[in-house]
């Protein structure tokens, strides 16, 4: 790899670790490669193709000089995760980042009433995103306000599920593949299956497995490591 490569565009396919904000694996990449390819200019374009949770792993795109043109149309790709939720109980983040909440009895719960309920999320959807995103609310991050203890109310918007399958249900914990549009919140996905089952829900585990073409398998968190040479 050369910084004329570089420059003329190239793409990563970055394997997210867990607790890693988007920003932190894109900067991490970007003082690597500007450490290791020293005629790399101060302003080297740089970015990712689709923020991911600080609590899910997977799948992260990184698209560097001209390539970066190319993250509207990336972004704009279907999307496919692996996901696993625990129902009877939620949180205030839909995921793991608050403590649990509000637990409700759920034995009375079968694997027939789960896949019905699931049933009920495919196609097009109304999903109001996670109070806990970085959507922005009159000019600051929804997260923001809500750390700060500021209430918040997100509007609800269209997105489409175009699958659910590879269902395995080991109460309180259901997990699924789903495949999604643009702009889809797994974590309100989640929440909004504990509100139909009436038992509540939250995420507990989220990993992105596909954007478009580009798939997990590709992917390697090895750019992230200290001691990772990219001219070896």
């Amino acid at each position: 790899m050369t910084v004329e490569e570089l420059q003329s565009g190239q793409i990563f396919l970055l394997d997210k670790p867990l607790d890693w904000t988007s920003f932190q694996a894109v900067n991490k990449l970007k003082y690597k490669l500007k450490n290791e390819f020293k005629e790399l200019p101060k302003k080297f374009k740089i970015g990712h193709a689709g923020t991911l949770d600080p609590r899910a792993t997977g799948l992260l795109i990184v698209c560097t000089g001209k390539f970066t043109k190319k993250i509207p149309e990336i972004q704009d790709a279907p999307k496919e995760y692996w996901a696993e939720i625990k129902i009877g109980v939620q949180t205030e983040s839909y995921d793991t980042e608050k403590p649990e909440i509000l637990q409700t009895d759920y034995s009375h719960i079968t694997k027939e009433n789960i896949h019905l309920a699931l049933e009920k999320f495919i196609g097009e959807i109304d999903q109001k995103p996670p109070v806990f995103s970085a959507l922005k609310v009159d000019g600051k991050r929804a997260y923001d306000l809500a750390r700060a203890g500021t209430e918040v109310e997100m509007k609800s918007r269209k997105t489409t599920i175009h699958y659910l399958n590879n269902i395995e249900i080991n109460l309180p914990f259901v997990s699924f593949t789903v495949g999604c549009s643009k702009g889809t919140y797994i974590r309100s996905l989640a929440h909004d299956i504990g509100q139909e089952l009436k038992v509540g829900a939250y995420l507990t585990q989220l990993r992105r497995t596909r954007i478009g073409d580009y798939s997990i398998e590709s992917a390697t968190s090895d750019y992230l490591e200290n001691d990772f040479r990219f001219n070896n």
